[in-house]
Parts: C-alpha cells; sequence; structure tokens
C-alpha cells in the first residue's frame, strides 16, 4: 500500500479537494482512476459546493449550538469582555 493511502486510511474526516482538469486528459483519467480505486470518491460540482449561510442563519446556528451568552446588565457585560 503507498504512504499516501495510508495517512488517508487513518484519517477520520472527509476533506473535499477541488480539481481543474481536462476530461481529455489521459494522464488526468488516469490518476482519477487509481484515486477511486484508493477509496476517494468523486463528486460533481453542486454536490462538493458546500451552501454558504446568511448572517440570519448563522445567528440561528449559533442559538442552535448554544454560542450565545446571555448578560443581565451593564456591569455583567463589563465583567464578560475582561474575562
Amino acid at each position: 500500500m503507498c504512504y499516501l493511502c495510508s495517512v488517508i486510511q487513518k484519517m477520520k474526516t472527509m476533506a473535499t479537494v477541488t480539481l481543474k482538469y481536462d476530461p481529455h486528459n489521459p494522464f488526468m483519467r488516469s490518476y482519477l482512476n487509481t484515486a477511486v480505486l484508493a477509496g476517494f470518491k468523486i463528486v460533481d460540482g453542486a454536490e462538493a459546493s458546500e451552501k454558504k449561510l446568511t448572517p440570519f442563519e448563522k445567528s440561528l446556528e449559533d442559538i442552535k449550538f448554544g454560542r450565545v451568552t446571555r448578560i443581565k446588565n451593564v456591569s455583567n457585560l463589563v465583567e464578560e469582555c475582561l474575562v
């Protein structure tokens, strides 16, 4: 097994790599076929691109995951800022 394949198998999360290439280039076709045999997944552009969140959606996500601090009054705000 090649070194790159062993490193990829040890990774727990998937990374996304975007390639722009000439689909008529036989070397690139061969390279991509080898990558698929090594366990890579090829996805089209629509599936690969992640949706950009609007500021409102980011705020809702912050609330959902508890990344919001509640402050009762101004003195507590100053204490939170200085910590």
